[in-house]
């Protein structure tokens, strides 16, 4: 596969950003609204066990790296550990999954940005457009220090809205044990596609290279952040408004209960949100195809240029097509994609332990290898995808 990806030194606290800004979507302040029904206690036993799994699943995937002297991303892994057919498969995943993401973000920035300034939504999404792909063009440690600057202001607006809801008369911290967990099934299929980061691991493994050893600690702390903030949300919301008066999105919650400066900053933090995710999402793909097709992105400008059009481009124009069937069948091949990305890391991780090229600096210790480790994923992600589409085709149970 490519070696024509090259190292670009990222800080610690980079990679940690990058798997806070990957994660960290706009759709954080919509969680509330989707757990009404189950409650907060529900919501946070879910955020625990499927945050756990997820990290597990991505240090998989940095163990296979440190495991592999070229730098190689989730495709590349996968053909040189599983074969051809382990590399067709990650990357059409990693495609469909950056193509749904991405079109999701091209259309809600539009929509913030014409909900805050009254401006054309086409408009939005293009003044969008301009600072998401050109970070891109700049590169991993571009995208590594524009990663730290923007989330450590989320995570500020973040604190300030949730120390003013803390210290609001009205807020009533009993609501969280509001609820039914006879909704929890529901509930663990949207926190399963919260978690997103397993796209930028080799990403932070090519960042870190200098320093290795420090990977593994900046998934986990990284994780560990990503669980705090989403858990923090909901907690803020429920508690001030109950689980009753919860809107959609939470940004009109908090305008409505703390004013109209809530309401700015809350929507502020959802840009910001799509931002970040642009970036770590549209950054992996970016490097996916380049390892697929072993292009000289970090060496050759024009080349870098063609691919960063690629990935970005098709997204702005499919969010205003009006091609709802091609959205529609992108939803359930992604449902599965997302199987993919969560279950393949185990067969990388296996194949790389038996023949990688070269001494890690760490592996997962040997509980996390176990088959009954990678036995529950597999059900528990199996299960989500078969969810999503009884959701998609109204083939649930009532409520549900």
């Amino acid at each position: 596969m490519s070696n024509g990806l090259k190292t670009a030194k990222i800080t610690f606290a980079e990679g940690v950003a990058m798997i806070v800004g990957t994660n960290i979507g706009a759709g954080i302040l919509s969680v509330s609204y989707a757990a009404r029904k189950a409650g907060y206690m529900p919501l946070l036993f879910w955020l625990i066990v499927v945050g756990i799994i997820t990290t597990i699943t991505m240090l998989y995937v940095a163990e296979a790296t440190l495991r592999t002297q070229q730098h190689e991303q989730l495709t590349g892994l996968a053909h040189r550990y599983i074969g051809k057919m382990g590399a067709c498969l990650m990357f059409a995943s990693v495609t469909i999954n950056a193509l749904g993401a991405l079109i999701a973000y091209m259309n809600g920035s539009g929509d913030l940005l014409h909900s805050l300034f009254g401006i054309n939504k086409k408009l939005g999404s293009i003044i969008f457009f301009i600072p998401a792909t050109l970070i891109l063009y700049l590169g991993l440690k571009a995208l590594g220090r524009s990663e730290k600057v923007i989330t450590s202001l989320m995570v500020l607006m973040l604190v300030v809205l949730i120390g003013a809801t803390f210290a609001f008369p009205t807020t009533d911290f009993s609501r969280i044990f509001d609820g039914s967990w006879h909704y929890m099934i529901p509930v663990f299929n949207l926190v399963v596609f919260i978690y997103c980061a397993q796209y930028i691991v080799p990403e932070m493994a090519r960042g870190l290279a200098h320093k290795p050893q420090l990977l593994p600690r900046a998934i986990i702390t990284g994780m560990f952040i990503t669980f705090v903030l989403i858990a923090l949300v909901p907690l803020s919301v429920i508690s001030l408004n109950g689980l009753e008066n919860i809107s959609q999105v939470a940004t009109i919650s908090w305008g409505e209960a703390l004013g109209s400066w809530a309401f700015f900053m809350a929507n502020g933090f959802a840009l910001f949100a799509m931002l970040t995710s642009y970036w770590g999402i549209g950054g992996s793909f970016l490097t996916n195809i380049a390892d697929r097709f072993d292009l000289p992105v970090d060496s050759n400008r024009l080349v870098r240029a063609g691919v960063v059009a690629l990935v970005a481009v098709p997204p702005l124009w499919l969010a205003y097509s009006g091609m709802v069937g091609f959205v529609d069948a992108l939803y359930f091949a992604g449902v599965f994609s997302g199987v993919v990305l969560s279950i393949v890391p185990y067969l990388i991780v296996k194949g790389a332990r038996k023949s990688g090229n070269k001494e890690p600096e760490w592996q997962c210790p040997k509980v996390l290898t176990s088959p009954a480790i990678y036995i529950t994923i597999f059900i528990m992600y199996s299960a989500s995808a078969v969810y999503a589409v009884l959701a998609k085709l109204s083939l649930l149970p009532a409520g549900w």
